[in-house]
């Protein structure tokens, strides 16, 4: 070869390369400034999260899940516009662990916020550094509020703002609860509620539950009359003033939990309908924000979930809710107090469908997480899972196979495989002398057994455990397995110096 020709060749390479650097530096100059535009508009076009978040309301209590005695449109148009879910599991059947368990991700036991809830005298609360939803939105560039009832710590260290939110409005724990010890409450049951409902202003005169402004006590006691419409302007304000970017608003009302209390425009002067008239009047604030999202533009860009923190409060007759089909309500853990309506609206959602399959509030932190594209950390393990597919109706089948139902006292009483339900059920005490006589006695008393197919006894009724003893025992093995892993990986709360 001559060397003419190796020099042609040298000359034609450089040339080559001087052109594919011109065409890559030409090709940046003019389209980057596109793709950043693009970047911007997919940051302004993040979905919103509004999650609504109601205190004992129960299965049976919504038009859309067959309430003939409560009047619900706008819960009812949003079901229309979205998906109903019905077997939509809370992890706890009382206050403080539901919350938990919604924020985090995890059965309230592996955070431990299992055991009750919290009082105004309690000195623990949610550790911060646990990885809330809003924690998570917030990383990724969202403006995150919480409107309404906290209940996972009332001291500085663990309140919203501690955990996540830009800001907070609310009560610290529930409405029945008093600054600062809990003392000199009024008389309880139905019949200490019809007298409360008889006279609006005892929200001031016989309640001293305090409202919040993110750190600081901004009025003592709440007029409870108004806080479930001021909670909602709140978060109509929260929504128009970060419309241009993405939002997260937490609204967990203090209602229907007792006492009930609407504004003296809208009360229904007898007591009988105390908690109608309360469902009714949530619902009519609800259906404001849902006009807002309309009005602000942001709606098609918005998810809604609406569900509840557990079932209905049945000792409270008349001031309690129902749970439908579904046997007893808050504190158990039968159906009634754990299974809860749950309506989803939001982009990609179909529109009037409902959902059958498992699914509960600890899925909610991973499934909103898939929704954005934004991995979780991986530093803890949670017990929820990603069901974006189910809420998108892309998915027929859950990913949840299972469901471990644990106490109001944080200890581990059922599980669910498929519509198998076992609930294994310790023998109550009645008293003290009882329960010293019981832990004397040599021999150890069984617990109750209980097996449900669910599939055919929503109700709970026939007790299926002695004719399937071989499903009892791979359940009851697989409840102390969930239970072991748990307990053994549990994290340390926030506990106040």
């Amino acid at each position: 070869m001559s060397l003419n020709s190796n020099s042609e060749k040298i000359t034609n390479l450089v040339l080559l390369e001087l052109w594919v650097r011109f065409f890559l530096i030409f090709t940046v100059s003019v389209f980057l400034p596109f793709l950043c535009d693009d970047a911007k508009g997919d940051e302004k076009t993040r979905p919103n999260f509004v999650l609504i978040f109601v205190d004992d309301l129960g299965y049976g209590d919504l038009g859309c899940y067959g309430s003939q005695t409560i009047r619900t449109p706008n819960l009812d148009r949003l079901a229309e516009q979205g998906r109903r879910f019905t077997s939509f599991m809370v992890a706890s059947p009382v206050c403080t662990p539901s919350r938990a368990a919604l924020l985090t991700g995890c059965y309230p036991k592996r955070v431990s916020m299992h055991q009750h809830v919290l009082f105004p005298t309690s000195t623990k609360g949610l550790n911060p550094t646990e990885h809330t939803i809003a924690d998570h939105l917030k990383k990724e560039g969202y403006a995150t509020a919480c409107f309404g009832k906290w209940h996972l710590g009332h001291h500085p260290e663990v309140l919203p703002t501690a955990q996540g939110f830009d800001t907070y409005f609310g009560i610290p724990y529930s409405n029945d609860m008093n600054h600062p010890d809990n003392k000199a409450k009024p008389q309880g049951g139905a019949n200490g509620m019809d007298v409360l409902w008889a006279d609006p202003e005892s929200t001031l005169t016989k309640w001293n539950t305090p409202l919040f402004e993110n750190e600081k006590i901004v009025e003592l006691p709440v007029d409870q009359r108004t806080v479930t419409r001021r909670y909602t302007q709140k978060a109509i304000d929260f929504v128009k003033a970060n419309r241009e970017k993405p939002f997260f608003v937490y609204l967990p009302h203090s209602m229907p939990h007792i006492p009930l209390y609407v504004p003296d425009d809208v009360r229904d002067p007898d007591p009988k309908r105390a908690y109608i008239n309360t469902i009714e009047h949530i619902d009519t604030e609800i259906g404001r924000l849902l006009q807002t999202l309309d009005d602000t533009g942001v709606a098609k860009n918005t998810f809604v979930i609406f569900t509840s923190d557990n079932g209905p409060w049945l000792p409270f007759k008349h001031h309690g809710g129902s749970a439908g089909p579904l046997r007893d309500g808050k504190g158990t853990t039968f159906e009634g107090g754990q299974r809860v309506p749950c309506v989803i609206r939001g982009p990609g959602i179909p529109a009037g469908t409902v959902c059958d399959e498992l699914t509960g509030t600890i899925d909610v932190l991973p499934t909103i997480a898939a929704i954005i594209g934004s991995p979780l950390q991986n530093d803890r393990k949670i017990d929820g899972m990603d069901v974006s597919r189910l809420w998108m109706g892309t998915d027929v089948q859950s990913p949840r196979k299972e469901f471990v139902y644990y106490t109001a006292q944080g200890e581990v009483e059922g599980i669910r495989q498929g519509n198998w339900k076992l609930l294994v059920k310790k023998p109550a005490v009645a008293n003290t002398q009882a329960k010293q006589s019981a832990n004397s006695d040599k021999k150890t008393q069984e617990p109750q057994l209980l097996l449900f197919d669910l599939a055919t006894d929503l109700g709970e009724q026939f007790n299926q455990a002695k004719t399937n003893p071989e499903i009892v025992n791979r359940l009851r093995t697989r409840l102390a397995e969930v239970d072991a892993e748990i307990t053994q990986n549990a994290r340390a709360p926030w506990v106040k110096p």
